[in-house]
């Protein structure tokens, strides 16, 4: 059967007029996809919005700032209590031993009393009690400023462990300004030696025959902060820490 031209005209539009329709449905489908991908990506961006316009997110970027100053607070104040009890220990370890020497030297050997005769060597006594402290307060790992060690004291101990008033002697510090022991020149000043008071304690009249007497060793010194913290808290600016020993002398010399 051969096709009239009329009839193969017709059959063409047909054709092409399904391919056109075709065509542009496909193009509203591409449209309404980009209208949908518009439509969601605006409605992200507003609930973006909406999050950094609400108290939530307020409160996000408040605690962001906040945190690192906090932070580094919390890293200097554990710096700061950490050298505080560094120096606390090197102290404690400080007085013991000037107790200990103390203790073991009494009246520095020789018949007690202050009479002719008694004593010979009261007068080395306390020089070495000071000079082993100061070696533990300026030994390796101590961290103490030996020039903010602002006295050493040397007293006779009350049943109590406190200091006996009138039987104190205080040595402060003075950088080269004591007296020589094993070589090495003490940098606390002997009593009645500027700028340390006379002496209340004669270690001539110390006695360990039972009851024996007892020493306490006192140690004072001012902490000056290490790290900026200080200027934020006034107590870490500098204060004063005590440190002190009692021990009883030495009942069999």
């Amino acid at each position: 059967m051969r096709w009239q031209p009329h009839d193969r005209r017709h059959d063409r539009c047909a054709h092409h007029l399904s391919a056109l329709l075709a065509d542009e449905l496909r193009a509203a489908h591409r449209n309404r996809g980009h209208l949908h991908r518009g439509l969601h990506h605006t409605r992200r961006a507003t609930a973006v919005i909406r999050f950094f316009e609400s108290e939530e997110a307020q409160g996000l970027v408040e605690f962001a700032l906040i945190l690192p100053p906090l932070l580094l607070v919390l890293v200097f104040g554990v710096v700061e209590l950490g050298t505080v009890l560094s120096d606390a220990m090197t102290m404690a370890a400080a007085t013991r031993e000037g107790a200990r020497v103390a203790s073991a030297l009494v009246n520095g050997g020789g018949a007690l009393g202050c009479s002719a005769g008694q004593s010979p060597n009261a007068a080395t006594v306390d020089p070495n009690v000071v000079a082993a402290v100061e070696r533990v307060l300026v030994g390796n790992g101590s961290r103490i400023t030996i020039s903010d060690v602002t006295q050493i004291r040397i007293a006779k101990s009350t049943l109590a462990g406190a200091e006996t008033a009138g039987q104190i002697n205080t040595w402060m510090y003075k950088n080269n300004g004591g007296p020589v022991i094993d070589g090495q020149q003490l940098d606390f000043a002997a009593p009645g030696t500027a700028p340390s008071p006379p002496a209340q304690w004669q270690a001539c009249s110390r006695n360990n025959v039972a009851p024996a007497e007892s020493a306490v060793i006192t140690v004072e010194y001012t902490y000056r902060g290490r790290t900026p913290l200080r200027m934020l808290v006034p107590m870490f600016n500098q204060f004063t820490m005590t440190d002190h020993t009692v021990m009883a002398m030495n009942a069999n010399r």
